[in-house]
């Protein structure tokens, strides 16, 4: 896989919607877990949480839904999840030649911060609705009454009869939070490691262990600095409407009241595991892809 300095926006769109299929197939399990300990209730005095942990989430999942119960919500981001890493590696080649005075011009370490915060901005728009539908589903529990929505489709129509379009994009804000440092940190994380790898080799190539190291170092680097933002996020796209009447801001000061500041880290386990394999496979994917696109249009 070779180093290819100039940056087509058509070639990352497609590239980075397979490598986004990737990320989902590989990390939505302990994407599922993630969501349930940051929106389990606060236990009352005497009573014990509803999970301990990473591992006790899992075990208790599979016991009551099957193994399939990892996977729940997993509809709406397969549905969104190409568009929205395509839009983001798309922004992220925009941001790039944005800065460019040249196309053989190879940007600093803060010009990729910078690039891949842009590319933060573009995917809101699909993120913030997709998340919410994909929390909601996720933090329905098996057992003897009817799950609340039967998909993502229903929740969609659910959604949208009790409050329209603002609340279907309950969560914007939060969403944009989050993605837009943590955009930047990923993609500024992923080429500096592969310009490690590429001073070390001898044919100006790097290959499958580096685009390995440098997706899941990419993706730990991402949740680092996105995890206090998401933590609120999911809080508010689960919430009851009408909980938090000023949004995030209530949030946080509900969250520092009642559990202090360690709770914007609630669910980090299974992040920081998924983070590395997820990320790495979508790394792999947009590197196989724009390789062949390469091959396919070496002009383009």
């Amino acid at each position: 896989m070779s180093e290819k300095k100039s940056v087509n926006p058509v070639k990352y769109f497609i590239s980075g919607g397979f490598g986004g299929v990737c990320t989902v197939v590989a990390g939505h399990p302990l994407d599922t877990i993630k969501v349930r300990l940051q929106t389990m209730p606060k236990p009352a005095v005497g009573e014990l949480p509803i999970y301990k942990g990473t591992w006790d989430c899992a075990k208790k999942t599979i016991q009551r839904e099957g193994v399939l119960g990892l996977y729940k919500g997993m509809g709406a981001p397969i549905a969104g999840v190409a568009p929205i890493f395509a839009i983001s590696f798309m922004g992220f080649g925009v941001g790039q030649k944005l800065q460019m005075k040249n196309p053989d011009d190879q940007l600093t370490l803060i010009q990729l911060f910078y690039a891949g915060a842009f590319s933060g901005i573009f995917t809101t728009s699909i993120m913030a609705p997709g998340e919410r539908i994909k929390c909601l589903l996720q933090i329905q529990q098996g057992g003897t009454a009817p799950p609340k929505y039967a998909g993502p489709v229903d929740a969609i129509r659910q959604l949208y009869r009790e409050g329209g379009m603002r609340s279907i994009y309950k969560g914007t804000f939060a969403t944009m939070l989050r993605d837009v440092p943590a955009s930047g940190m990923y993609f500024m994380t992923y080429e500096f490691v592969k310009r490690l790898f590429l001073e070390h080799s001898e044919h100006g190539q790097i290959g499958l262990l580096a685009t390995i190291i440098g997706g899941g170092c990419a993706g730990i680097a991402n949740w680092l600095i996105g995890m206090p933002a998401d933590v609120l996020k999911s809080r508010l796209q689960t919430a009851p409407e009408g909980t938090f009447p000023n949004g995030i801001r209530d949030v946080f000061k509900n969250l520092m009241k009642e559990e202090g500041p360690l709770a914007l880290y609630k669910g980090v386990v299974p992040v920081m595991l998924r983070a590395f394999p997820a990320n790495a496979a979508c790394f792999i994917g947009f590197e196989l892809c724009m390789k062949f696109l390469n091959i396919l249009a070496p002009n383009y």
